[in-house]
């Protein structure tokens, strides 16, 4: 059932633009470290460039993983999959780059105020794959979240316009495995 396809053609381009959420994994070079999968959304953070090109908006977080192995490496893969209707699993293997904040515009994403946006990730995608997805759960989707948005809002309310630039020079300067992330 797993295909190979040469491009993100319009009919996988709306297959994604369907999906709530994606995935992103990541690892450092050589045999240690650990590799990272994290969870993004929602999918208007996400979008097509071209039919070899993907990017996604890079907000604010807890750690900067994704971003220290790409500045070591540039390897990473974007996974969806297909929480309802029919099963089906995604992924988009190839090389990725860290972009300035304000590089492409996601002019559909929201839930947010400009200050998350931390970077954005551009993915040239080398492998395009689907496989069965018939260990994908059947979930509904309920909505989006608050507390992201709520979190920063109370983080600048406190500490004012640069309260989220400190975190991240605080928080995301450098990885759990000690690589150069934000810092």
């Amino acid at each position: 059932m797993a295909k190979v396809f040469d491009a993100i053609d319009a009919r996988l381009a709306a297959w994604i633009a369907r999906q709530r959420m994606f995935f992103v994994a990541t690892a450092p070079s050589g045999d240690g470290g650990h590799v990272n999968v994290s969870p993004k959304g929602p999918i208007e953070t996400l979008r097509i460039l071209d039919e070899h090109t993907v990017a996604y908006l890079d907000l604010v977080g807890s750690g900067a993983e994704t971003v220290a192995h790409l500045q070591d490496n540039g390897r990473i893969v974007v996974m969806l999959c297909a929480f309802d209707g029919p099963p089906r699993i995604v992924r988009l293997h190839g090389r990725g780059e860290v972009l300035a904040a304000d590089a492409i515009d996601f002019p559909d994403a929201s839930g947010h105020v400009p200050e998350q946006r931390r970077t954005v990730i551009r993915v040239e995608v080398e492998r395009i794959a689907d496989s069965c997805g018939f260990g994908v759960p059947l979930m509904s989707y309920e909505g989006e979240r608050p507390q992201s948005l709520a979190w920063a809002e109370t983080k600048l309310a406190k500490g004012g316009p640069g309260a989220l630039e400190d975190y991240v020079a605080e928080k995301n300067a450098v990885s759990i495995d000690g690589l150069r992330a934000l810092g």
